[in-house]
């Protein structure tokens, strides 16, 4: 699972390889669910990755090893909540998360450099999904797209 289905292995990008390997998840559970259960999802995804995140680098021997992409399948269905969902909006989110998850402007930068263990491997993810959702919803309130 923190490998993202195998994503993570892809030998450049795996961050990025991870993020796609979100976008069929969460496109079906957002036509497929309520908003209330896709944010509940969305919560239990963030939470057991601490736990699945965290196993799965002290198994590797290493803090965030770039392999471990379930930080990034979280961050990208967070940052799709509430979104109404087509090819615009899917691309729009990843194009956003991405720029925050890689980026990592402050405070996603110190969760990053000073938060450890699975908490810290989720944490920068969970708050670049946190930006990448009130700047899409914002686009959208302004009619962007």
């Amino acid at each position: 699972m923190a490998l993202g289905a195998g994503s993570g292995l892809a030998p450049k990008m795996p961050g990025t390889f991870g993020t796609l390997a979100a976008v069929p998840l969460v496109w079906f559970l957002s036509v497929s669910i309520s908003t209330n259960l896709y944010i509940l999802l969305a919560v239990i995804a963030s939470v057991a990755g601490i736990w699945i995140c965290g196993k799965t680098a002290d198994d590797m021997g290493v803090h965030d090893d770039s392999s471990i992409v379930w930080d990034e399948v979280a961050g990208m269905m967070i940052t799709m909540i509430a979104a109404p969902i087509s090819w615009q909006t899917m691309l729009v989110g990843f194009a956003l998360f991405r720029f925050f998850d890689i980026l990592k402007p402050w405070p996603i930068s110190y969760l990053d450099r000073y938060v450890h263990g699975g908490f810290g491997i989720m944490a920068d993810d969970i708050l670049a999904g946190i930006a990448a959702l009130a700047s899409l919803h914002l686009l959208l309130y302004m009619g962007v797209f």
